[in-house]
């Protein structure tokens, strides 16, 4: 899903307040942590993961991996915070016209 930057902003500001509801450990991305992340944006349609790799090109891929393994959409990178939206067969957000 393709989000055009008013949708970004959008979902921006509803994150904002968001604490991470995914925290990567030490064994880094795994199925395990897949499958909590897919539960995440099934329940809450837009989420914070936390990755704190330090390598920042490792971190990169690792964000790639969550959105390609998601299906979902980034809508931005804070640090090693990445805010992931995907919504649900019934939306609860309402996404502003293109």
């Amino acid at each position: 899903m393709q989000l055009t930057n008013k949708q970004k902003q959008h979902l921006k500001a509803l994150a904002h307040p968001l604490k991470p509801v995914v925290l990567l450990g030490a064994n880094g991305l795994t199925e395990g942590v897949v499958a909590e992340i897919e539960l995440a944006l099934s329940h809450h349609e837009l989420i914070k993961v936390k990755v704190p790799e330090e390598e920042r090109e490792l971190r990169q891929q690792i964000y790639a991996a969550i959105v390609r393994e998601t299906g979902a959409s980034e809508v931005q990178v804070i640090g090693k915070t990445q805010i992931l939206y995907r919504p649900a067969e019934q939306p609860k957000i309402q996404l502003p016209r293109a």
